[in-house]
């Protein structure tokens, strides 16, 4: 299997599992692995967190550069066939990211190399172990991140070094991706999944529509102005103030008692 899930408790861990090609996401049966567990999860309330890791030594290592050098899958063809693989092939991808409200952090076990840098990008939180590295190294092979990574890498590098990122195509490693704010945390390899689990295990114990709604919030209003934040702000907080998820959590803290959420 491409894709291998487990599940504890209330948080999932997926692992792209093609660790003798270095975890490639071009490929179809991935594309489609990835999609179909998004879909699942955003539907399903006993689900709360998600960690995204790589099966050995690399994180992913994007597109697969052997199917680019023989034109093959979503790389062979036309100009108007490659850009039509990559609409119903790759960029399936962080369009389902986007969609889904199940928080997803990457713990990025080794090297996340062009749309694997960006793959990092589409999940909310990221973790790294010292060993990884980050690279939107399109560039080297003469492309232009095609898979989002234009949209994504400055909303959390900004934009001097996003464009830093993209044009050398150079590689930011474990230490410099934490100064620069593309992860929260670099921890030893052997202790990389123990810190991801805490971190979702922080994110769980929350209440699962408030976290649902944030991280919605989080991706709609990027861009917009202060007034049309608040508009959304103030819908969205209004149908919280419904939920039994707020009546539990305000009760718990007046009662000091910790509070207990049902799946949605």
């Amino acid at each position: 299997m491409s894709l291998l899930i487990d599940r504890e408790g209330a948080v999932e861990t997926w692992t792209l599992n093609l660790p003798d090609r270095r975890n490639p996401i071009s490929d179809l049966p991935m594309i489609d692995a990835l999609v179909d567990a998004l879909a699942r999860i955003d539907g399903d309330p006993g689900v709360r967190v998600v960690i995204l890791t790589g099966a050995g030594s690399a994180f992913s290592s994007g597109g697969d550069v052997k199917a680019m050098a023989e034109r093959a899958g979503m790389f062979g063809g036309s100009e108007a066939d490659v850009a039509a693989g990559y609409r119903d092939g790759i960029q399936r991808i962080p369009r389902a990211f986007a969609g889904c409200g199940v928080p997803i952090i990457a713990a990025v076990n080794g090297p996340a190399v062009g749309a694997g840098c960006d793959l990092a990008l589409m999940c909310d939180l990221r973790i790294a172990s010292t060993s990884a590295f980050f690279a939107e190294s399109f560039v080297k092979v003469g492309l232009i991140p095609g898979d989002g990574g234009a949209f994504l890498l400055p909303r959390v590098v900004g934009a001097a070094r996003a464009a830093e990122m993209a044009l050398t195509g150079d590689r930011v490693s474990a230490e410099q991706a934490l100064a620069w704010g593309l992860v929260s945390a670099v921890v030893p390899p052997d202790s990389l999944l123990e810190s991801a689990r805490a971190l979702a295990e922080r994110v769980a114990v929350n209440p699962p529509t408030a976290v649902r709604a944030t991280k919605r919030l989080l991706r709609e209003v990027a861009g917009l102005g202060l007034d049309e934040v608040l508009d959304r702000s103030a819908a969205l907080q209004a149908a919280l103030h419904q939920t039994a998820d707020h009546a539990e959590a305000v009760a718990a803290f007046v009662e000091k008692r910790t509070p207990v959420f049902p799946a949605l």
